[in-house]
């Protein structure tokens, strides 16, 4: 897994070489890129929280990932992707490192250490992407919820444990687990009063809430 903490630092170095990439700061939901728009750049979550989100034939929303601090996406474009798949719209205020198409497939050609990095990204967020549909096709909607809190504050990673920013709608996270608002507000109020999620400030999730996960 790509340690995030020396990510920023490593990618600002090459893009600095490059000349290639420029940061942008975005406002609280604010579109980054619409489905459908023309893929022509592979962005970096320098700063906050973006959501991605694909709208259907018939109008149905879901929430296919949550990102933060040294997540990129947008990298369909490197595979000869035409266009946006998804809807990508910060949940904070943001930072996004954007580096133009052709600007990355040099670095990825010219900087061995940068293909490196990307790699072992693209393989970790494939792991995740199998984790995910094993999660989808086996586990009960408490087990998911419960794996989505631990997923988005980010637990077991390089040490870190955070609260929950921003607070995520129970809507939200509905279209995460692929059930209703109101299962997960039965979830949600069960893990409460077990002790395994608060409430102060911000949703703070527990490490005891991986026992739900466990439990067979």
């Amino acid at each position: 897994m790509v340690q995030k903490k020396d990510a920023p630092l490593d990618l600002r170095t090459y893009l600095a070489k490059a000349r290639g990439g420029t940061t942008k700061e975005y406002r609280k939901k604010q579109v980054i890129f619409s489905q459908g728009s023309p893929a022509d750049a592979v962005f970096y979550v320098e700063t906050g929280k973006v959501k991605l989100t694909v709208l259907s034939p018939r109008g149905k929303e879901a929430v296919v990932a949550i990102l933060a601090n040294g997540d990129f996406f947008g990298e369909g474009c490197l595979a000869g992707q035409p266009l946006r798949m998804a809807t990508a719209t910060s949940m904070t205020e943001c930072s996004i490192l954007r580096v133009q198409k052709e600007t990355m497939i040099r670095m990825l050609h010219n900087e061995p250490a940068m293909s490196e990095l990307f790699m072992s990204y693209l393989l970790s967020r494939n792991a995740r992407i199998e984790e995910d549909l094993v999660d989808q096709l086996f586990n009960s909607s408490e087990k998911r919820l419960a794996r989505i809190l631990l997923l988005l504050t980010r637990f077991g990673k390089d040490g870190q444990h955070e609260v929950v920013v921003p607070r995520i709608s129970q809507e939200t996270l509905a279209e995460m687990v692929g059930t209703t608002r109101s299962r997960v507000s039965f979830f949600m109020n069960k893990f409460r009063k077990l002790g395994l999620i608060d409430y102060n400030g911000g949703l703070q999730v527990h490490s005891s809430l991986l026992g739900v996960v466990l439990h067979d």
